[in-house]
């Protein structure tokens, strides 16, 4: 079975990108895992502190390896926004493929520093774990959003910089990079988010010479999605749109029968929309009919 880090090469090559999906539990890890196995390709598994807090980390590590053990899959695991050492430390220690160091907050320098501390642990732990940093800040949660969250910016000067991004790289040796371009984490409520900066996603691959990460999938347009792939994304995030439809099954199942309290009974639409959006976008990333 190829490693994260050759299935991520292979991506590239072919000009499309890995679908990195959150969850929150068992039930979203199954349906996204179906549909890449139907689809028969290889498949990101996020989780945030707040999420990993609530699955339990080794629980979580345990659900996904036994995922790629029994079926020989190319299914993995990364610790999505992770912001601070202590934290990339536990992920790193539990076992998780990869990890994102999220230091937008922090001043520069100071988040060139505290990534290349991560990454030197991660690298004496196990050279196989992907690092990845983050240089731009587009918020925090994955959440309906009325209006872009406060600290965001879109304009050209506030997006990620070439020069910023090449730097970044080479001071703290991450294995990607996960920029500003247009994207926000998150999903506008008018159901459109602002368009990804797609010349400045080709100069970043260019210059930060690593795998480009795009966050915040959630509410880009298709045509948006395509050509940030061909200018040189290799994985793409999705979590707000999964949450959506998860509760939306649910609340349907309920009112159609509100006495249910069999969970795998009431749980079960939302089970089935989680694999339908998971589909879509996983045909959309990798030019599948």
């Amino acid at each position: 079975m190829k490693s994260l880090r050759e299935c991520i090469a292979e991506a590239e090559a072919k000009k499309v990108a890995i679908g990195h999906f959150n969850i929150s539990d068992s039930e979203q890890l199954n349906a996204i895992f179906s549909v890449a196995r139907k689809l028969d390709v290889p498949i990101i598994i996020g989780v945030s502190e707040g999420e990993r807090d609530f699955i339990g980390v080794p629980q979580v590590v345990a659900l996904v390896r036994s995922l790629r053990e029994e079926y020989d899959y190319p299914i993995f695991l990364n610790a999505d926004h992770t912001y601070s050492f202590l934290r990339v430390k536990e992920a790193v220690d539990a076992g998780f493929d990869a990890v994102i160091f999220d230091g937008t907050k922090l001043p520069f320098e100071e988040n060139i520093a505290e990534t290349k501390k991560c990454v030197e642990y991660a690298r004496r732990v196990n050279p196989n774990i992907l690092v990845e940093g983050e240089l731009g800040y587009i918020g925090t949660s994955s959440k309906l959003l009325d209006e872009l969250p406060e600290g965001v910016e879109i304009t050209p000067e506030h997006l990620t910089k070439p020069e910023e991004a090449k730097r970044y790289v080479e001071e703290t040796g991450v294995d990607m990079i996960a920029p500003a371009v247009g994207n926000l984490h998150g999903m506008l409520k008018s159901g459109k988010n602002p368009k990804l900066d797609i010349a400045r996603i080709k100069e970043l691959r260019a210059a930060a010479g690593v795998p480009v990460v795009l966050h915040g999938g959630s509410g880009i347009s298709d045509e948006d999605f395509k050509a940030a792939i061909v200018a040189g994304i290799a994985i793409i995030h999705i979590n707000t749109e999964i949450r959506v439809a998860y509760r939306k099954g649910i609340e349907e199942e309920l009112k159609t029968d509100a006495d249910e309290i069999a969970p795998y009974r009431f749980m079960e639409k939302g089970v089935e929309n989680v694999s339908e959006v998971v589909e879509s976008r996983l045909k959309l990333f990798n030019n599948l009919s």
